[in-house]
């Protein structure tokens, strides 16, 4: 394990996450009452909030909107894979890395990063903390903005590194990572190819560092090919979403806007499985509705949900997704916890 670097400039990092005169309705929620006391003092110094923040999203790149906290009905529930609490939601990184799938709108990917700053990313994992969302589900190559986060703001999220190399994993499981995976398109790839024997690998080289691993698969091909392999990890990522969304035509040849092929044969197949399963895709990169897209994938078979979102989102998506899990939920897996 690499040294930690020194105890940062508390009032510089305060300063840069309560720019702005922020709101601090849930400060108390994550920063001591010491830490609270500095960042009022800096918030009450700071020049006025601007209005760019819309009305209705709460949508800022400078500002977090804490006053949305108080919408919040109740933290996000928590079960275990190997022992590992996580959150039934867990963060995504597509949007924190700006990979925004948006179809045929060219300029979203670098909207998206330029939303994303360094100090967007901590305020937006602080606000997932608030409401109970306890890991992050990111590429590799954000160890660094995790490091970041842990020693810097004192973050609690695990991190569940997506590895398109085992290198990057194993430099994110010296770093802090709980856990890895192959992410579904190298996955997929590697199956296409043959290439068993390095998925293989890879499951028993997690396991060696005691790390929690995991497959993933654009394709249920891709996990039907592992399990016949006999090839098992602790836990499945698979896309799951339904066709049933306006940019997903018959017709059409797809264009970025199709992430889980086959439905139905997913779900059918992901029953049969023991292993925990995380869905996710599950709002086909924003085509669909939470609230239609949460239930869909929680009745087909998925234990916990992947998504990708911004800090204005997290209150509702946490909010909806505690309604569905409360309700009557029409699935035939058992919930596959570990």
């Amino acid at each position: 394990m690499n040294d930690k670097p020194k105890n940062p400039n508390r009032r510089e990092l305060l300063g840069t996450m309560f720019a702005g005169g922020a709101a601090l309705t849930a400060a108390g929620t994550f920063l001591s009452y010491e830490d609270e006391v500095l960042a009022q003092t800096l918030a009450a110094a700071a020049p006025p909030q601007d209005t760019e923040a819309d009305a209705l999203s709460g949508a800022s790149r400078k500002n977090t909107n804490w006053a949305k906290f108080k919408d919040l009905k109740t933290p996000m529930e928590k079960k275990t894979i190997k022992g590992i609490e996580l959150s039934r939601i867990i963060m995504g990184g597509n949007l924190i890395g700006g990979w925004a799938h948006s179809r045929d709108l060219t300029y979203v990917s670098d909207l998206v990063k330029a939303y994303h700053t360094r100090d967007k990313i901590i305020a937006t994992f602080k606000m997932g903390e608030a409401c109970g969302v306890n890991a992050y589900l990111g590429h590799h190559s954000h160890i660094g903005i995790m490091t970041d986060y842990w020693e810097k703001a004192d973050g609690k999220m695990h991190y569940i590194a997506d590895c398109s190399s085992l290198d990057g994993a194993l430099d994110c499981l010296e770093k802090g990572a709980d856990a890895a995976y192959i992410q579904g398109e190298t996955n997929d790839q590697l199956v296409r190819e043959g290439k068993f024997d390095e998925i293989a690998a890879f499951v028993d080289r997690m396991r060696k560092e005691e790390a929690v691993v995991g497959l993933g698969g654009h394709r249920i091909e891709t996990i039907k090919a592992c399990v016949e392999k006999g090839i098992v990890p602790d836990f499945w990522m698979k896309t799951i979403h339904s066709g049933n969304y306006w940019s997903r035509m018959e017709d059409k040849s797809e264009q970025d806007n199709v992430f889980c092929r086959k439905p139905d044969e997913t779900i059918e197949f992901m029953n049969s499985l023991p292993q925990p399963w995380i869905g996710f895709k599950v709002l086909a990169a924003g085509a669909i509705r939470p609230q239609d897209g949460f239930r869909f994938a929680f009745e087909s078979g998925a234990d916990f949900i992947c998504v990708g979102m911004y800090d204005f989102q997290i209150v509702d998506d946490v909010n909806i997704c505690m309604d569905i899990l409360k309700s009557d939920i029409k699935r035939k897996r058992p919930w596959r916890f570990t």
